[in-house]
């Protein structure tokens, strides 16, 4: 199959990227890449292969057709690896932006970004996360979020999208990225912050962060080599930026600001950062990059500084959908424990309140062990600070007194 981008007399909308071109307004990228669709209708592209044809990065172009599938201007139909082609409205995604009329309307003109970094693949140390795989390997299907269809997550879960300023959840995050808008979700642990970036990003790379996460979790480090000797390995960060995907540094503020603060010159206007432990080495960010952040405000240790915050314009709250944990057929003596409990969080009257993630979980214990046992375990992995107002109110729900899931008397 060929996917060069050679204009022809049938695909008058076709448009090519001039190599080594700066980085593209808002939204350009996407137009170049449904005109490549448009081109070659019937065609069937992985990322990877439009990017090799527009010189862009394949973490940028893989964005771009999520977006535009969200969208119905182009349909994903393969997953191993992700292949998309064209729709019947694709040529009208590929249609340039209008420009204001008039004689003195200027061309727009793409800023210019250095060149990107040479950064050599160097294979990953034992150890290295799954998720530093190559955006071109077998992805989970990234979905659509328009209607509020399902979308698959890399481990298999299905993801129901939600209202986010009356756009899908998913696409929402999709234009923040394509617009360099950092986003940070935070919320009680177990509300899906996690969920919904895996479902928004195909590409995506995590930082688990706690207080041992250190500047190497970021940048890499140097590790023995099989043949002797030892070889710099680069990091998620690194990774993330070269290869122009999404990072999500989860319960950032567990980690120290210091070493927080070797992201940040990557998020601000300069998109580089300088490898010290490597030869003083300076990485350039590819188009693509974006970065997103969770945040447990609840959790014990979790510092939101000003410095971080000020590197997230976007900060969104994420809290437990119930009209969703009705919908997934959970009980709903369960959901009207987690409401009535979540209300006396708001008011400070306990500090914790089982979320979508908790609900789940009853949910498939009690397909286990039985009602009882789910309902009696609800109340066992209740804070011990919080279990005596927990058991009341799950009394009160169920019409009976009830203790934490316990061995009973020997059989």
């Amino acid at each position: 199959m060929t996917t060069t981008t050679t204009t022809t007399t049938t695909a008058p909308v076709h448009a090519t990227i001039p190599a080594g071109a700066g980085r593209l307004g808002q939204g350009e990228l996407r137009r170049c890449v449904a005109a490549h669709l448009a081109a070659y209708p019937g065609a069937r592209f992985t990322p990877g292969e439009i990017a090799k044809a527009l010189d862009r990065s394949a973490g940028a172009v893989g964005n771009a057709l999520a977006t535009l599938a969200d969208h119905g201007h182009a349909e994903l139909v393969g997953t191993g690896p992700r292949r998309y082609r064209a729709t019947a409205t694709t040529r009208e995604a590929a249609k340039p932006a209008v420009k204001p009329s008039g004689p003195s309307a200027p061309e727009p003109v793409a800023a210019p970004t250095p060149a990107r970094s040479s950064v050599p693949r160097t294979p990953p140390a034992p150890g290295t996360p799954p998720a530093a795989k190559s955006p071109t390997a077998k992805s989970p299907t990234p979905g659509t979020a328009a209607g509020g269809k399902t979308i698959t997550r890399p481990n298999g879960q299905v993801y129901h999208p939600r209202l986010l300023a009356d756009l899908p959840d998913v696409g929402a995050l999709r234009r923040l990225r394509e617009a360099s808008i950092p986003a940070l979700l935070y919320g009680p642990p177990g509300t899906g912050k996690t969920s919904l970036v895996e479902a928004a990003f195909p590409d995506l790379i995590t930082v688990a962060g706690d207080g041992d996460t250190a500047v190497a979790d970021f940048i890499g480090e140097y590790t023995q080599a099989p043949g002797g000797g030892y070889e710099f390995v680069y990091g998620p960060l690194v990774t993330a930026m070269t290869e122009g995907r999404a990072l999500l540094i989860d319960d950032a503020t567990l980690i120290s600001p210091k070493v927080l603060a070797v992201v940040y010159p990557a998020m601000d206007g300069r998109r580089q950062i300088t490898v010290k432990a490597h030869k003083g080495e300076t990485i350039t960010a590819a188009e693509g990059f974006y970065v997103v952040a969770g945040h447990n405000p609840g959790v014990h240790g979790a510092v939101l500084t000003e410095a971080l915050a000020s590197r997230f314009a976007a900060q969104i709250r994420v809290s437990t959908d119930y009209d969703l944990a009705r919908t997934l057929k959970i009980d709903p003596r369960a959901v009207k424990v987690a409401r009535n409990l979540a209300r006396r969080q708001e008011s400070g009257e306990i500090g914790w309140a089982p979320q979508l993630r908790e609900l789940i979980a009853f949910q498939k214990i009690a397909g286990v062990l039985g009602a009882d046992a789910a309902v009696s375990n609800l109340v066992g992995v209740a804070p011990e600070e919080d279990r005596e107002v927990v058991a009341e109110v799950v009394g009160a729900v169920y019409g009976r007194a009830i203790t934490p899931l316990s061995l009973g008397r020997q059989i």
